[in-house]
């Protein structure tokens, strides 16, 4: 009988041939009776139990020349082959082609016999010609004497975890850029803000002059415009520090100094600011007093901004005659300021929907209630920054009510 058609000393089976026709065949050379066999016998059945039941790993045996000699569970399960279709075949059969061309499996074993052991991550075929990422250690196999008798093959499918790590780069290269961006724009809307409240508080300064009379004798017509250009000056100027605070809160250049602070300070303070705009639109201002004493953890400076948010647009949503309440209760654990409002109110659907930048209900080309739409997630985004947070309750026709929480402890 000749080479081709000797059996394998494990399988009683002659080596296999290419499965496609057509293909060019995977290197067949039989199975030379090396010793291999008898090698595996003495590791008993115990050893044999255990190697078979692993399906993680590909642990198989391959001959001197690089033929398959055994196949575990784990190797069916990552390759697709059965034990009947692969042993006897050259391990090559799971290489790409341009590895076998460049006769990368034959450099592989010869580094392995050289350093004792082979170790790489690549790309691998399974039975049904799909690829997959595999970490693969080839290790020399010698008997008692140093003759090589095989090579033990561990092969691992590391496809999920190489996908989830190049996801993971993916996401810090967008972090990155995002970042970046985010740097970028905020660098962009100082320098803006720096040019434009140069002109605007020019215009206000000039306009005061006017409106006093440095310039000569101002009429009443003449009056009214000067006061229309303040307005719109201050109006812009609130634009601007709208922006201007949204970029560095994204970018998160915003600083807090956490302090006790008296809540019913904030409210004395806030409530004397918005008195002229309330008195010109008819409306009540009332502060129902604390029960107890109304103190919280936050930055001052944010705590007063945002309730003078909250107020403003309180006013500027309440029809003439209408009435805004402030009150301010406490717990043990945490501090509220409500403002309480008999606006038009917001619609169930759309009470998240006005904490999201640039968004403005009822906002239209001849709206009165001009803005950017940035006020209410600014003051979101300061209490929650300051362990608080801003809610919202409210009814169509009747009014809202916005609650500033604030703990009451660090």
């Amino acid at each position: 009988m000749s080479d081709k058609a000797k059996k394998h000393p494990l399988s009683n089976r002659p080596p296999k041939k290419a499965d496609a026709p057509g293909e060019s065949p995977t290197p067949i050379i039989p199975i030379r009776n090396s010793g291999l066999a008898e090698s595996l016998k003495h590791g008993g059945r115990v050893y044999e139990l255990m190697v078979d039941s692993v399906r993680d790993y590909a642990i198989f045996m391959l001959d001197p020349e690089g033929h398959v000699a055994s196949w575990n569970k784990g190797a069916q399960r990552i390759k697709g082959y059965t034990a009947s279709e692969i042993i006897g075949r050259h391990f090559s059969t799971f290489y790409p082609p341009e590895d076998i061309a460049s006769d990368k499996p034959a450099r592989e074993l010869k580094i392995a016999i050289r350093q004792g052991k082979f170790e790489e991550e690549g790309i691998r075929l399974r039975k049904d010609g799909s690829v997959f990422w595999a970490n693969v250690v080839i290790t020399a196999v010698r008997d008692e004497d140093g003759t090589l008798v095989g090579f033990a093959k561990v092969t691992r499918d590391l496809t999920e975890r190489r996908a989830a790590q190049e996801r993971a780069i993916a996401d810090a290269r967008r972090l990155a850029k995002a970042e970046a961006a985010n740097s970028a724009k905020g660098e962009f809307l100082a320098a803006m803000s720096h040019e434009l409240r140069t002109p605007l508080n020019a215009i206000g300064g000039y306009t005061e002059l006017l409106s006093l009379g440095l310039g000569g004798a101002v009429n009443t017509v003449q009056l009214d415009y000067l006061t229309r250009i303040r307005k719109s000056q201050q109006h812009l100027l609130g634009i601007i520090s709208d922006l201007l605070n949204f970029s560095r809160i994204e970018a998160g250049h915003i600083t807090y100094d956490f302090v006790p602070i008296q809540l019913d300070k904030v409210i004395e303070s806030v409530m004397s600011m918005v008195e002229p705009a309330a008195s010109a639109k008819e409306l009540k201002l009332a502060v129902n007093p604390a029960s107890t004493e109304c103190t919280a953890i936050g930055d001052r400076s944010r705590v007063d901004q945002i309730l003078l948010n909250l107020v403003s647009n309180a006013i500027k949503y309440t029809s003439e005659g209408g009435s805004i309440t402030v009150a301010c209760e406490s717990s043990a654990d945490i501090a509220s300021i409500s403002v309480i409002d008999t606006g038009r109110g917001v619609p169930k659907e759309k009470l998240e929907a006005i904490f999201e930048p640039f968004v403005q209900l009822g906002r239209s080309l001849s709206s009165a209630h001009e803005g950017m739409g940035l006020g209410l997630s600014i003051s979101r985004d300061l209490a929650r920054a300051m362990n608080g947070d801003l809610l919202v309750t409210s009814r169509v026709g009747e009014g809202s009510t916005f609650t500033l929480v604030l703990p009451r402890s660090y």
